[in-house]
């Protein structure tokens, strides 16, 4: 199994999965400024057509592509890591219920954020937004819940995660939001978090 990645970026969020899993992954990094894979120099649409990252070779010619994707069908590949409820439970609908908020909503929301050319105005627009659903989790987990949707740790609290780690580069900031401060450092605790950030060459610069 490869994942492709580029350090920091969306593919964090699966990489931090197949490590939660215990699963032995190939990583190739991707320059994507450039749109090569680092170690060759080869174009990466050559390998994923989309031009950006996360994509997965799982084998015997398969690659599997788009974030919320990879993530569920890791938790479903490897059920007994406990990344995710069952399918056809309530439970599992909760989580993918937040992994979409989490694609829709808080991932594109960053975009002009990371683009050189957007205007100020949408800059300062889309850091509005983005907080905004910021807003909202740290609402959501004013009932005390350790992670999105309740004591366990699921494939979606390691999209947001990713995710909420943009903040301080973009220039949104955690303000005052200590819960979502506190789950920030719960999820960055765990080993296999850690694991995943050391691989990236993120451990020392979060």
């Amino acid at each position: 199994m490869k994942l492709y990645f580029s350090p920091g970026a969306c593919s964090l969020s699966p990489h931090i999965a197949l490590r939660e899993a215990g699963v032995d992954v190939e990583l190739e990094q991707v320059d994507l400024a450039r749109g090569v894979i680092a170690a060759s120099g080869r174009s990466f649409r050559e390998v994923n057509p989309k031009g950006y990252v996360p994509a997965l070779d799982i084998g015997s010619g398969v690659l599997l592509t788009e974030g919320a994707a990879l993530v569920q069908h890791i938790a479903d590949t490897y059920p007994d890591a406990g990344l995710a409820p069952a399918p056809g439970t309530l439970e599992r609908t909760r989580v993918n219920e937040w992994l979409t908020f989490l694609s829709s909503e808080l991932h594109k929301s960053f975009g002009p954020l990371f683009n050189p050319k957007a205007p100020e105005a949408d800059k300062a627009a889309a850091i509005d937004k983005v907080r905004s659903r910021l807003d909202y989790i740290e609402q959501s987990l004013a009932d005390g819940r350790d992670y999105l949707t309740g004591p366990d740790f699921t494939i979606a609290d390691a999209y947001l995660y990713t995710l909420t780690n943009w903040a301080g580069p973009t220039g949104v900031g955690l303000g005052e939001r200590p819960r979502l401060a506190a789950f920030m450092d719960r999820v960055h605790a765990r080993p296999a978090v850690r694991a995943a950030l050391e691989a990236e060459g993120l451990l020392e610069a979060m």
